[in-house]
């Protein structure tokens, strides 16, 4: 079976010939059509996760991949052959990441895609929508409160302002001034302009400051001044810097909840009801995965870079 990996950490990746997978009892297999491109990927490549990969490899990077289920093991009755899916894996797992034509997954890691959402648009979702509900869920606010979020031209910001919103939250995003339209096309209720005084415009739209921020552009520390006392920070890195006037910070780890399969059945019941705007930067053969990290590396890519599996 083709995969696109590594034999060992630092190599540029290539295309390689694994043993093709099979569904085991309450999993699936899934034909991949497409995989989302994103930061973690580059970090599997560079051995930043070295401690938690198997002994040997080939690596294969992906946790995102969308495709149409040829395999449905024993003791699954939701899923059938031919169902369209998207799908989260741990990129680090034994098995490896999605960067391959055929990815066993077990069935409540798999969201059924809307038949108007095609493949390289529905691998872009999953892995950054969940981490954004579990995030919300960790900070803990309420309808009516506020929450502030940075980085939200990103793909994992823009799903937390959506998201946000739908839980009827008042929601303050930032955006450099060429990405102000498309920040706004998410339905935040004020747009300020990012940047190292965010935290000072963001108190010029919330003079008391905010319930909570989700920091999507890692600024860390520049962020706290924003928040209230006794306000909460969300981070998708952890916070590692000092805390002041009773504010907490939370953070999760997207990988130790990709089966959780009650997150993902509301995820999959929002984007039906057409909550999200998916946003795909540019779709790429496989076989130019280098180009594909290179650019995301570079940055300011805005929405995911795509490999086509099909």
């Amino acid at each position: 079976m083709r995969a696109i990996g590594i034999d060992d950490f630092g190599q540029e990746l290539r295309v390689l010939d694994v043993p093709e997978p099979h569904a085991g009892p309450g999993e699936v297999r899934v034909r991949v059509h497409a995989v989302a491109v994103n930061p973690t990927d580059t970090g599997v490549v560079s051995g930043r996760y070295r401690e938690r990969h198997a002994e040997h490899g080939p690596y294969i990077p992906g946790a995102d991949a969308a495709g149409v289920i040829d395999e449905v093991g024993d003791g699954s009755t939701r899923w059938h052959v031919g169902d369209r899916v998207a799908l989260v894996v741990v990129p680090y797992r034994e098995a490896g990441g999605t960067y391959a034509d055929h990815v066993v997954v077990p069935e409540t890691s798999v969201l059924r895609l809307p038949d108007d959402i095609d493949f390289a648009h529905g691998t872009a979702f999953l892995m950054n929508a969940l981490t954004a509900r579990l995030l919300l869920d960790e900070l803990g606010l309420s309808a009516g409160q506020t929450l502030a979020v940075t980085g939200a031209a990103g793909a994992f910001g823009q799903y937390a302002v959506q998201m946000a919103g739908a839980d009827g939250l008042r929601v303050i995003a930032d955006a450099a001034e060429k990405d102000e339209e498309l920040v706004r096309s998410f339905g935040p209720d004020e747009v300020v302009r990012r940047g190292d005084n965010v935290a000072q415009r963001i108190r010029e739209v919330a003079s008391d400051g905010v319930d909570g921020l989700i920091d999507g552009s890692v600024q860390g520390e520049q962020t706290i001044a924003a928040v209230k006392d006794g306000g909460v920070i969300g981070s998708v890195r952890g916070w590692s810097g000092e805390l002041e006037r009773g504010i907490t910070a939370k953070a999760v780890l997207v990988y130790q909840h990709v089966d959780r399969d009650d997150l993902i059945r509301g995820l999959e019941r929002q984007l039906a009801d057409g909550v999200y705007a998916l946003r795909v930067a540019e779709v790429l053969p496989a076989a130019l995965a280098v180009d594909a990290h290179l650019r995301l590396a570079a940055g300011g890519v805005r929405g995911r870079l795509v490999l086509d599996f099909s």
